[in-house]
């Protein structure tokens, strides 16, 4: 049985339990996501369980999920679809692309050339794509998921700032626990082999994904509907105009967040206070989001950066002087 409204959320989280240890917070900001239709940017270490996470909810949900490995040598085209010659009829016809979907994972995202990246800035903004002369809308809903690994820079592409404004959220996973790693090893361990006729190959976390989903589109688009209603005052606003004002003020900083950010803001609190039972914001939503929300649209100055200064610490300094 699928579950439906906030039931949603701990048979989602069970799912994703099932397969991936530890990660709650990751898992609270995918269905932030999946309930506010905003973007994510997931930054980690290789070998975090970045794609593991998106797959496992992907398969959670019933909704259309498509994947895309960008590289150095993908083109547009390759995502968004392009109009092919009918030899027969000697008319264009639209071939569409994986973008035309529900979930899309864009699997290291800054491998791929800063042509293919702008692609994406009007599905990710304007929920449609254009191909030839004309205008696709995309599915309802639609949200990009992307991966990233911040230490890699042979073959990498920096994304532009136009394009890391269109995310709504961009986490950073950080290494699990002692206790979760033991975990992490124990599974592997039981995982066994998988045959495949005569042959077999060993079994990976993959396999331990469920493609029965466990929430309908409906459900979803019923939890959409409910964040959307929870209560924020007019004090919780005044504190994320104040807060996304004072990153361009910072003298560290070259470039502050812009006005996307404060909306970001509150609708990703929305969506957070429905996923923990409440129907109206609190301050630790605001504190809990922040750093998610505005680090990656902050570019400190050279001179910050040449004094080891960290965005982060510029952001618990106006965060402290505004709590």
């Amino acid at each position: 049985m699928k579950a439906t409204g906030i039931d949603l959320v701990q048979a989602v989280r069970e799912r994703v339990a099932h397969v991936v240890v530890g990660q709650e917070v990751v898992v609270e900001r995918l269905l932030i996501a999946l309930f506010t239709g905003g973007h994510l940017l997931l930054q980690g270490m290789p070998g975090l369980a970045k794609t593991l996470l998106v797959n496992t909810l992907a398969r959670a949900v019933d909704l259309r999920f498509s994947r895309v490995q960008f590289t150095i040598d993908l083109l547009p085209s390759d995502i968004l679809g392009s109009e092919i010659l009918d030899p027969g009829t000697g008319t264009f016809r639209t071939h569409r692309g994986p973008v035309f979907t529900h979930l899309l994972l864009a699997d290291e995202i800054n491998r791929a050339a800063p042509k293919v990246q702008s692609a994406l800035l009007e599905a990710m903004q304007e929920r449609r794509v254009t191909i030839g002369n004309e205008s696709h809308p995309l599915p309802a809903p639609f949200l990009v998921i992307a991966t990233q690994n911040p230490i890699e820079q042979s073959g990498t592409f920096e994304l532009p700032e136009a394009q890391l404004d269109r995310f709504m959220l961009c986490h950073r996973l950080g290494y699990p626990g002692v206790a979760e790693e033991e975990e992490i090893l124990r599974r592997s361990l039981s995982l066994g082999i998988r045959r495949e006729g005569e042959g077999a190959v060993p079994r990976t976390s993959f396999d331990e994904i469920q493609q029965a989903p466990v929430a309908s589109a409906g459900a979803v688009a019923e939890a959409m509907a409910r964040s959307q209603a929870v209560f924020v005052s007019p004090a919780f606003t005044q504190h994320c105009v104040e807060l996304v004002r004072r990153t361009r003020g910072a003298r560290e900083v070259e470039l502050g967040a812009s006005p996307r950010a404060g909306i970001a803001l509150v609708q990703s609190a929305r969506a957070r206070a429905y996923i923990q039972g409440r129907d109206y914001v609190v301050p630790e939503d605001l504190f809990s989001l922040a750093e998610d929300v505005l680090l990656h649209r902050m570019r400190l100055t050279y001179e910050a950066l040449a004094e080891g200064v960290s965005g982060s610490s510029v952001l618990r300094r106006i965060l402290a002087e505004i709590g």
